[in-house]
């Protein structure tokens, strides 16, 4: 009988989160950025610099991880009538508490804060957002949001159409006069201060006319039919419940975790500099590409994707193609693609996650099946490895020295040393296929020589070389302490973890990866 019970009260839950449906959104209030913010403190800092530069727009990359968390919570703190945050992931950790209370600070100054999340990133806050929704001056809208709240996994059985696409776009901007994009989400591990785990990632902050093209985006996202106002999903948070949660934030605050947070941003000069005309900016032609929301819905227009406005903005590389991709599932058209280009003589490298690195397994099983055809026709494989965070934390130089303990995240390629796109674009269908994505295209050979750089010195110490032997198999090289190291199978790994993502390699699910 308890067997019996087990696969029926599966089939009800089942049953009923297909039961549930998405709320109306007739009367939902649409809004948009505001214009007239000259006069903020961050509209006079950025307005002389941006005058001088026409066409331009100032930006920084933003390498460190502590940086990056510094430079969201500093834009939060001088923000004086706006601020709007767009992410796929907010994480119930130390670093999304304390960027949560910066928003709710600035809410509490007057500041406009609008917080759109895609639904995917939001396992357990719901009462945390349900509160921060209910103070004035601030919204919650939730992208693409799943209608079950509890066992909310469950709605894939029924609505996995819908569901399997996701908004994967990162921005955070202040007075629509300073903008930070790129591939941090917002999480302990994205900002250092996980114990286990160190994301490398990269972000750019930008000021100049960029910036209104990213207001305008979130615009279009904010006011898309996937957009849901938080209190249409998540039910009010009840008086005794909000009390135990304001005690257990304001605690939270207390914690040593917080502090170092709180000092990163008091120390940071990154803000200070902005300000005060100092901070080293790159000025360059600099441009938005991002999906149309209503991809979400399966509705955009034919070739309105970030991957058509790449290839209209950027055109086939002629000497040099460097791209850093954490999930790299290439496929048969890209592999093509980048055959094709390295057989015509292009300089194709590509960096992503040694299988000792990756936090998805299943996209490694992806990409492992397309190296071979990929070296046999030239291209250089690089392979992030597994480093102490000592060693992470060892090196400054370059957009991607702030290396991993764990995982490669960084999504950036550049082209002949001209140009360089930074942003949330992986190279794998998902990105292409499903999910909403955006980043930058930076006309800036001084970017895109650091990326080469990077590659040309620092890459070859931190991550394995793929190599194809003569009788066609494959082994990785490492240079460990001046000394050259081969392995013969997936550094790092074991039997099982080997065996286990090459039985995943013959899964017919490259699609979804």
């Amino acid at each position: 009988m308890r067997r019996m019970l087990v696969p029926a009260l599966a089939l009800a839950l089942a049953l009923s989160a297909g039961c549930a449906r998405l709320p109306s959104l007739a009367g939902r209030t649409a809004s948009i950025a505001y214009t007239d913010t000259a006069s903020t403190t961050l509209g006079r800092a950025v307005a002389p610099l941006v005058a001088i530069h026409p066409g331009r727009s100032g930006v920084y990359g933003l390498v460190d991880a502590r940086n990056a968390f510094a430079a969201r919570a500093g834009l939060a703190d001088a923000a004086q009538r706006s601020l709007d945050v767009q992410y796929y992931i907010w994480r119930n950790d130390v670093s999304g508490a304390v960027l949560l209370d910066a928003l709710r600070a600035a809410a509490s100054r007057g500041v406009r804060v609008r917080l759109l999340l895609d639904d995917f990133g939001t396992a357990g806050i719901d009462d945390t957002l349900a509160l921060l929704n209910a103070q004035p001056n601030i919204q919650v809208r939730l992208f693409n949001p799943f209608a079950t709240r509890h066992l909310r996994l469950l709605g894939y059985l029924t609505e996995f159409s819908r569901l399997n696409r996701r908004m994967h776009n990162k921005s955070f901007t202040a007075d629509n006069q300073v903008t930070i994009v790129g591939g941090r989400n917002v999480g302990d591990k994205y900002f250092d201060t996980d114990a286990k785990v160190l994301f490398a990632d990269l972000d750019v902050m930008a000021i100049g006319p960029v910036v209104g093209s990213v207001s305008a985006d979130f615009d279009r996202y904010w006011n898309s039919a996937s957009a849901y106002p938080l209190d249409l999903v998540v039910p009010p948070v009840d008086a005794d419940s909000a009390a135990a949660l304001r005690r257990e934030q304001a605690a939270s605050a207390q914690a040593p975790p917080a502090r170092l947070y709180q000092v990163a941003t008091r120390e940071s000069p990154l803000l200070p500099a902005l300000l005060g005309h100092s901070l080293a900016l790159e000025w360059a032609q600099t441009r938005l590409v991002s999906d149309d929301p209503a991809k979400a819905l399966k509705d955009e227009a034919p070739d309105s994707g970030v991957e058509p406005q790449l290839r209209r903005l950027i055109g086939t590389p002629a000497r040099e193609f460097d791209l850093v991709a954490p999930y790299f599932v290439p496929g048969p058209e890209v592999t093509g693609e980048l055959v094709a280009l390295a057989r015509n003589g292009v300089a194709v490298r590509v960096l992503t996650n040694a299988l000792e690195s990756t936090d998805v397994g299943a996209v490694h099983a992806g990409y492992m099946k397309w190296r071979k055809p990929l070296l046999k026709a030239g291209v250089k494989l690089y392979e992030m490895r597994r480093t102490g965070r000592r060693e992470a934390r060892g090196s400054r130089s370059g957009p991607l020295s702030e290396s991993s303990s764990s995982s490669l995240h960084a999504k950036t390629f550049a082209v002949d040393s001209a140009r360089i796109f930074i942003g949330s674009l992986n190279f794998d269908p998902r990105s292409i296929r499903f999910n909403t994505e955006m980043g930058f295209v930076i006309d800036s050979a001084e970017m895109a020589k650091q990326l080469k750089e990077t590659l040309d010195t620092g890459v070859p110490t931190r991550a394995y070389e793929v190599r194809l032997a003569p009788d066609g198999s494959l082994y990785w090289i490492e240079q460990r302490d001046g000394v050259v190291v081969r392995h013969d199978t997936e550094p790092g790994t074991s039997f099982w973890r080997r065996l286990g993502v090459r039985l995943m390699s013959w899964l017919p699910i490259d699609s979804l990866l």
